[in-house]
């Protein structure tokens, strides 16, 4: 069950013309401990900027901790992982030996989390990588994603799963070493803030099914309005129900997709899923204006979701991911306004007419990928729909 906590100050943050800012600041700001989390860490004018506020953090005697995936950090320079190093940030890699050609499930479970803590007072949950988000080459607007800031309470829990995350991936004796447990001399932010929130992880322990459970029973309970975006959709049949059972009992549903083409597999195989949705009355737009990264929503303008999570077998079932869940009204106001301005103004709606008349060439390519999609997870050790079983984790 999820469990609530009181008394949080939680700020939206929109793309990371907002969010680098504001984490820069933080990370200058921070007098402890520092614990950063990502899958992409690109060494470009966002990666440099963020990681010279890390060597200035380390240089003044903050702890400095940076835990990058193996996979979606692959090519880290060395070099400056050495530089870092030399400087005192300490440095890890989540599984490091990867390779393209495995579907073992153990190289598939990959870190997707994007967390940042400061003194145990701050953190900041997203989607948003450390990478400059104006996208590839002839793009001209950054990734649409979401981040929020975090004060209060639901920090210090924050804080609890990156500390955890991080002394999972090493030798806990060097941590020993370095001093007492920072843990001892800071205490939880009081924000002052009013707000519900909680936060919720996906692990291959026993979160397994907590960032979805949330969205189904929110689902469940939704009575007027379900306002979904995520950038890779394709969930399994229980969510696909939960969701056509809602607009079917007059409950309006609108989902916001990924309209531009970023992995062919994907995009295509979720194409697969639009004529049920469409038939069930639920509203299906595509967002255009540069790539979507976003994975968050809102219900009933109440419930509202940001994180790293998205809606696919790869985040449902195989990695690690964080999600904050906030209560809240106005919060719950400001995401849907701007998700609103969003589909108004940046996205096309795919209409049921149009979508029955389409190829039949585009029909094949989209079932074709989703039996793709299906296939590599059962190969990967998972039957679509049933819970994974026993896992063991490489620590």
């Amino acid at each position: 069950m999820m469990l609530m906590t009181l008394n949080n100050e939680i700020t939206l943050l929109e793309n990371g013309d907002t969010y680098f800012p504001a984490i820069e600041a933080a990370i200058d700001g921070a007098k402890h401990e520092i614990y950063l989390e990502t899958y992409i860490f690109k060494m470009d004018k966002i990666g440099r900027c963020i990681s010279e506020a890390l060597r200035r953090a380390a240089l003044r005697g903050v702890k400095t901790h940076l835990l990058m995936d193996g996979f979606g950090s692959i090519i880290f320079p060395k070099s400056m992982l050495d530089s870092l190093s030399a400087d005192g940030i300490r440095v890890r890699k989540f599984r490091p030996k990867t390779s393209p050609w495995t579907l073992r499930r153990r190289r598939l479970r990959r870190l997707h989390r994007k967390i940042l803590v400061v003194d145990r007072k701050i953190a900041f949950v997203g989607g948003i990588n450390i990478i400059d988000d104006t996208g590839g080459p002839g793009e001209k607007f950054p990734r649409f994603d979401y981040a929020v800031r975090v004060e209060g309470p639901l920090a210090a829990e924050i804080h609890r799963s990156a500390r955890g995350m991080w002394l999972q991936r090493g030798p806990k004796h060097l941590e020993n070493s370095a001093g007492p447990d920072i843990g001892r001399r800071l205490s939880s932010s009081e924000s002052g803030g009013a707000m519900r929130a909680a936060f919720l992880i996906r692990n291959n322990i026993r979160n397994r099914r907590d960032i979805e459970n949330a969205y189904l029973r929110a689902i469940e309970q939704a009575k007027t309005e379900i306002i979904l975006a995520n950038a890779f959709f394709l969930p399994g049949l229980n969510f696909r129900h939960a969701l056509m059972d809602a607009a079917r009992r007059g409950v309006r549903v609108i989902l916001l997709l990924q309209g531009r083409v970023e992995y062919r597999l994907v995009h295509y195989a979720t194409h697969a899923l639009y004529g049920s949705f469409l038939a069930a009355g639920i509203e299906i737009f595509e967002y255009c204006k540069s790539l979507m990264h976003a994975k968050v929503a809102v219900i009933d303008g109440r419930w509202a979701t940001i994180g790293s999570s998205n809606l696919d077998p790869f985040s449902l079932l195989l990695s690690i991911e964080g999600n904050v869940v906030i209560e809240d009204e106005t919060f719950a106001a400001s995401l849907k306004h701007s998700l609103n301005q969003a589909i108004e103004n940046d996205s096309r709606r795919i209409l049921p007419n149009n979508w029955r008349n389409q190829p039949l060439q585009m029909r094949l390519k989209s079932w074709l990928s989703y039996g793709i999609v299906r296939f590599m997870i059962g190969i990967a050790g998972y039957a679509p729909g049933k819970t994974p079983g026993p896992i063991k984790t490489d620590r």
